[in-house]
């Protein structure tokens, strides 16, 4: 039987259904609740070598220093904006923000750099430079959005095939354990699932993260909005696939346990299906974008740096001689290299 405060408060959610939750709001109060994973002040649930998982930002400053290319490219096209806002959703502790303002990129002078994070201990961690704030702006802007293994994080249905597409409900059962049970089939099947699918298929319903890029989209009036994420080009290639390689579960970098087990304890995240979206302007790899914007002139001047300073090396150099390990971890088309980077463009006018 799962035990601790989130448990406790999913089985208080199922209590005041009536019996049973959609497994949507499992995964809400799993990692978002009163004491979920990401939210809960006395939990441990973050981004970094010391937390859950790796991300791109934590391998070191070169990601942030890619990614303030992309705004000085951004500002520049939208006719430099002051303000410039670009609002880093998602933004844990801070790590990328701190790096894009020490690459110092031109638009620096105009930059209004907002730092969005839901956990108010992640959010003390944050620059002090940074309007730092637990929601997305009210106002729309000029500027952009960053979402850095964000929509892989929020909350999803499931769907499940069993004699026609139904939809997973979790429930408490009599040793007071979490289970599953099913909908009767859907009617009208949401049309992205597939026509045809095996007995016990499975497939993710992302309501909340196109929900999440319309209203995104909606803020920005001159930009962009732009999604780093591990994805799949459609549902019906998460539906074909065994439901493990596409929901995992993480905790202190390794694989977690089954995801009715342990609420609060371990991340839950999912591959974004990109049919579920609002159709994108650009989708690329994340290596194809790093390369795009400068991440091999970047590690060749830090090479230079470090050859220039070996004899007598200082953090500076020491941090440029880091470089190309960071640009072979960021690359791989295996590991991070291989994520999706998806964006959507505002007209400018």
């Amino acid at each position: 039987m799962a035990s601790g405060r989130a448990a406790d408060d999913v089985r208080a959610a199922i209590d005041d259904a009536g019996g049973a939750v959609p497994f949507s709001t499992f995964v809400e109060l799993a990692l978002y609740g009163p004491h979920g994973f990401y939210t809960d002040p006395t939990g441990t649930g973050s981004a970094g070598r010391r937390g859950d998982f790796l991300t791109a930002p934590e391998v070191g400053p070169l990601f942030g220093a890619v990614v303030a290319r992309f705004l000085d490219a951004e500002w520049d096209r939208l006719d430099r904006p002051d303000p410039f806002t670009v609002v880093d959703a998602g933004a844990g502790p801070g790590t990328l923000a701190r790096a894009v303002l020490d690459a110092r990129p031109a638009c620096a002078g105009a930059l209004r750099y907002v730092a969005v994070e839901l956990s108010t201990a992640q959010r003390s961690g944050h620059p002090a430079d940074v309007e730092s704030t637990e929601a997305l702006p009210d106002e729309p802007f000029s500027g952009v959005v960053l979402a850095n293994e964000l929509l892989d994080n929020l909350p999803f249905r499931l769907a499940v095939h069993d004699g026609g597409w139904r939809e997973a409900y979790v429930v408490v059962g009599p040793d007071g354990a979490f289970g599953e049970v099913l909908s009767a089939p859907f009617d009208p099947v949401p049309a992205v699932l597939p026509v045809a699918a095996r007995h016990g298929a499975r497939a993710p319903l992302q309501d909340a993260g196109a929900a999440w890029v319309a209203e995104a989209r909606r803020l920005v009036r001159r930009g962009s909005v732009v999604v780093v994420d591990y994805a799949r080009p459609s549902t019906s290639t998460l539906a074909a696939l065994d439901w493990r390689s596409w929901l995992r579960t993480y905790r202190v970098h390794h694989r977690g346990r089954h995801p009715l087990l342990d609420p609060g304890e371990q991340d839950i995240t999912v591959d974004v299906a990109l049919d579920q979206l609002p159709e994108p302007d650009v989708t690329c790899s994340q290596a194809e974008f790093l390369r795009r914007w400068g991440i091999d002139e970047l590690v060749e001047a830090g090479r230079q740096a470090w050859r220039a300073a070996a004899a007598a090396p200082d953090l500076a150099a020491m941090r440029m001689r880091s470089r190309p390990t960071e640009a072979a971890a960021l690359l791989d088309p295996a590991g991070l290299g291989g994520f999706s980077v998806v964006q959507w463009i505002a007209p400018i006018g």
